[in-house]
């Protein structure tokens, strides 16, 4: 969603950051969200291992990768712009790690063919879903930051989508007792992660690559 840096942007790009990055209210928001995220990964890891579904479990240690997340990003966020492009690398890489994890996951649900409990599965994804709108929300006006922010709105997008798809897949748990529409949403949450971290990690890329150019086009 974010502009990649052009040579002619870059200037007020950086002195954009640098001022959403200076700002207090920012550091407060991740710290909230960071509290949001941590809960809502022991409330959904305990539905999720009680209701046996799959989406849910998936969406429990997406919240505790986000939560490190942004621990991550409160650690980085008055560093240099280099420090900042590596740790949304690690953020990338994280989010394409659940990606994989989740596809395992749906795997092994398949060849269970257990269905899941959907009335936990919608309320719990309810909850889910105002959690993450809150926090998308207070992210809105910091989604068009660098690549450490882009990661931190991009995590938090894709978490009310994710949330919206658990609740998809309790109605169809519901109506035809099988667990395909659980491990629908799972892949489908798996795919968001794969491309969300594919993003991150070629926006910090250039953004690495624009930090070593620096010096040698000042040079001339």
């Amino acid at each position: 969603m974010s502009a990649h840096c052009h040579h002619d942007h870059c200037a007020s790009d950086n002195d954009a950051t640098a001022t959403a990055t200076a700002d207090p209210r920012y550091r407060r928001i991740l710290w909230a969200a960071l509290i949001v995220n941590a809960a809502m990964f022991v409330v959904e890891l305990g539905a999720g291992t009680r209701s046996g579904s799959a989406s849910l479990l998936a969406d429990a240690i997406d919240f505790l990768g986000d939560a490190a997340n942004y621990g991550l990003s409160l650690w980085v966020l008055a560093m240099a712009l280099t420090w900042r492009a590596r740790a949304a690398l690690v953020k990338g890489a994280s989010m394409l790690a659940f990606g994989v994890f989740v596809i395992g996951r749906v795997a092994w649900g398949a060849w269970q063919g257990i269905p899941p409990e959907p009335i936990t599965m919608g309320s719990v994804g309810l909850l889910a879903l105002a959690a993450n709108l809150g926090v998308a929300a207070l992210l809105y006006a910091y989604r068009e930051g660098d690549a450490n922010m882009r990661g931190v709105w991009l995590c938090t997008r894709n978490d009310a989508l994710g949330n919206l798809a658990v609740m998809g897949a309790a109605l169809g748990v519901l109506g035809t007792g099988t667990a395909w529409p659980d491990l629908a949403v799972a892949a489908i949450m798996a795919g968001l992660a794969i491309s969300g971290g594919w993003s991150v990690i070629r926006h910090a890329q250039q953004e690495l690559a624009g930090t070593a150019a620096a010096p040698t086009a000042h040079g001339h």
